[in-house]
């Protein structure tokens, strides 16, 4: 609707009605035209009405959308199933040009238009979250380890003799498979331990650094976000080591941005809750809440109780908070080995060889509820509970049976001196 077209309306309704909702209209464009002139996030989120009129207004600026279009490229934005369309608000056609993604697309300007405006967005909230040092950024859909290994590809022109890439060791999958798939050797620096925490052993970084040889190293790999009791590597420690040796240092900073010093403040209460929660919890059962103050999102609680007995307790409980929809919770036995990409881990999940004990992670991201805390305690003490008892149970089973035993034995050893002393009174 623009001018014309109200001014045609107010010949079939009341003017005065008309303009009113002109003025709804006007007050939508307003916030539309505020977030095109200035790129950046609304001091207050829009409505779903405002989301719904500016993604339309922009689908009808692709070609595939023009009334009367005709395309006959190889690339023209169809689409088979009228579901898929509107799933994706008729933007069909998609962005960039080839080899430049963040080219705009001349048959899709609304499509390049809202990518222009996603990248500056995104930009805006990394900035808020603290990093303001940062200059541009472009949104893609790739995962941690695909972004990793484009990295590491682009750093092979710039150094084309490396062929190491020093990684303070992290248990997680996609990050080592990335210094793989681009070719590299992983070179694994084993965490050590300072009280509950494992940090990153920065001498042994130093040392490999030298041993290696600078210009055979292709970065440091270090990682910001883990799962308690391992903590964020030492950045500034080992950027001043990168500096030293004129090594790249690349950073994986996935889940980074949310516990950044700004996030951090919006989640810190949740996570002393989640903290004082679990603590009471585990103190009750004879366990302790691992001190690992260096990771302000993850938490760690002991399982010693039941790791005692043996292993098969420890993953019982993660099985049983999973089917009782506990979701994100973790278990970590000891003794795991994994072997990824050829390379063999120790205590794999743990990020070291030989943990001192098992241990339950849960962590305090942005989003959760008090509720969604005092739900998981609630279930976790049942889970717990349940299998102190079926343990208990067990050990009794085995203390019934070791006394049958010892009972049928000591008949046995009785008849055989019945039967002795009965030979000898015949002979």
């Amino acid at each position: 609707m623009n001018r014309e077209s109200f001014a045609a309306g107010e010949r079939l309704v009341s003017p005065a009605y008309v303009r009113q909702g002109c003025e709804a209209r006007r007050s939508h464009e307003h916030l539309i035209r505020l977030l095109l002139e200035k790129g950046k996030c609304p001091e207050n989120g829009w409505d779903e009405s405002t989301l719904e009129l500016f993604l339309h207004e922009l689908a009808i600026m692709d070609s595939n959308n023009f009334l009367g279009n005709c395309g006959v490229g190889e690339r023209e934005g169809r689409v088979a199933s009228a579901l898929v369309a509107r799933r994706h608000y008729r933007f069909i056609h998609g962005i960039g040009r080839s080899g430049d993604i963040s080219a705009v697309q001349p048959k899709a300007a609304g499509s390049s238009l809202l990518n222009k405006i996603t990248n500056s967005l995104v930009l805006d909230i990394i900035k808020l979250a603290g990093v303001h040092t940062i200059a541009n950024c472009f949104v893609v859909p790739m995962a941690t380890g695909m972004s990793l290994t484009l990295c590491f590809l682009t750093l092979r022109h710039k150094r084309p003799k490396a062929k190491y890439i020093i990684w303070p060791r992290i248990d997680q999958k996609s990050c080592f498979k990335s210094m793989i798939t681009a070719g590299f050797e992983p070179v694994v620096i084993e965490n050590v331990l300072e009280g509950d925490e494992l940090r990153t052993d920065l001498q042994a970084v130093k040392a490999k650094v030298q041993e290696l040889g600078p210009d055979n190293i292709l970065c440091i790999h270090s990682t910001t976000s883990c799962f308690a009791p391992r903590v964020p590597d030492r950045l500034e420690e080992l950027a001043v080591i990168c500096a030293d040796f004129g090594i790249p240092h690349i950073v994986n900073n996935a889940y980074g941005v949310q516990s950044s010093k700004c996030m951090h403040l919006i989640q810190q209460e949740m996570f002393s809750y989640l903290s004082n929660q679990i603590k009471k919890l585990s103190e009750a059962y004879n366990e302790r809440l691992l001190h690992t103050p260096h990771n302000p999102i993850s938490l760690a609680v002991t399982l010693k109780t039941l790791d005692k007995h043996h292993d098969k307790a420890v993953t019982q409980l993660g099985s049983m908070l999973f089917t009782r929809q506990v979701s994100g919770a973790r278990v970590v036995p000891l003794g795991s080995v994994q072997t990824v990409s050829g390379y063999t881990f120790r205590g794999f999940m743990s990020h070291t060889n030989n943990y001192p004990c098992a241990y339950l992670n849960a962590a305090a991201a942005i989003g959760m509820k008090m509720q969604d805390v005092d739900l998981f305690i609630k279930r976790l003490d049942m889970c717990l509970k349940t299998v102190r008892k079926e343990q208990s149970k067990e050990s009794d089973d085995n203390y019934d049976k070791t006394e049958d035993v010892d009972i049928e034995e000591m008949a046995l050893k009785l008849d055989n001196v019945l039967l002795d002393t009965h030979q000898d009174a015949s002979s």
